[in-house]
């Protein structure tokens, strides 16, 4: 045989070869290339989750320190109402605001509490549920603003709105006697707001204060 038809043949004969590897590759790539590749797709993500999840892990113990530093910073400043429902939040209002005045006057003699309503929420759209009481009351003006700082001063947050101060022709007592000066018809309402149930003390407390909100010191 030519050595021109000899290696012709063997072009044609590795050509014919090429050509039926091709036609196999194309044959296996949908069934078993394809999916291995995906398979070694999915080991490489499980991987770098492994990595990320051991790194946390590591980090456990002391994202738990600052945790509790964070819930224990949080604790001694408190901003919202204690109660669990609105109807206990009222009591609660109501009960500091007559603690507050018989601190400022004891036993009632130059501040008194002439009304305490409890009073819808001013806004609904309030991200926090809030809580609020209308007061009245008949005082001195020292103690007027001893109750008042006291009120917005103490814990939990409170706050004093719509503040309206009138004076007035009669007489309080001061220990036991008669005062010349004349008292003040005070009225204003008395609100805070109530915890997010979804959310413990803490955390509540932690979403006030990120979110500047009222509630927060």
């Amino acid at each position: 045989m030519p050595p021109a038809s000899a290696d012709r043949e063997r072009w044609l004969a590795l050509g014919l070869l090429l050509a039926v590897l091709a036609c196999a590759y194309l044959l296996l790539h949908p069934w078993w290339t394809a999916p291995m590749l995906q398979v070694n797709a999915q080991l490489r993500d499980s991987r770098d989750r492994e990595l990320i999840l051991r790194t946390e892990l590591q980090q456990a113990p002391e994202i738990q320190r600052h945790l509790a530093e964070t819930t224990t910073q949080l604790a001694q400043r408190p901003g919202f109402l204690p109660e669990s429902s609105a109807e206990l939040a009222t009591a609660g209002l109501v009960k500091r605001l007559e603690t507050v005045v018989l601190d400022a006057s004891p036993g009632y003699r130059s501040c008194a509490i002439n009304n305490r309503s409890p009073l819808p929420s001013a806004n609904g759209q309030e991200r926090f549920a809030q809580v609020m009481v209308q007061v009245r009351l008949q005082c001195g003006t020292p103690e007027l603003a001893t109750v008042l700082h006291a009120l917005e001063n103490g814990t939990p947050r409170l706050f004093v709105d719509n503040l309206n101060v009138l004076g007035t022709n009669y007489s309080l007592q001061f220990g036991g006697g008669n005062a010349t000066n004349s008292g003040l018809d005070v009225s204003f309402d008395l609100y805070g707001y109530l915890r997010p149930s979804s959310l413990p003390p803490a955390a509540a407390s932690a979403r006030s204060v990120k979110a500047g909100l009222p509630g927060a010191n």
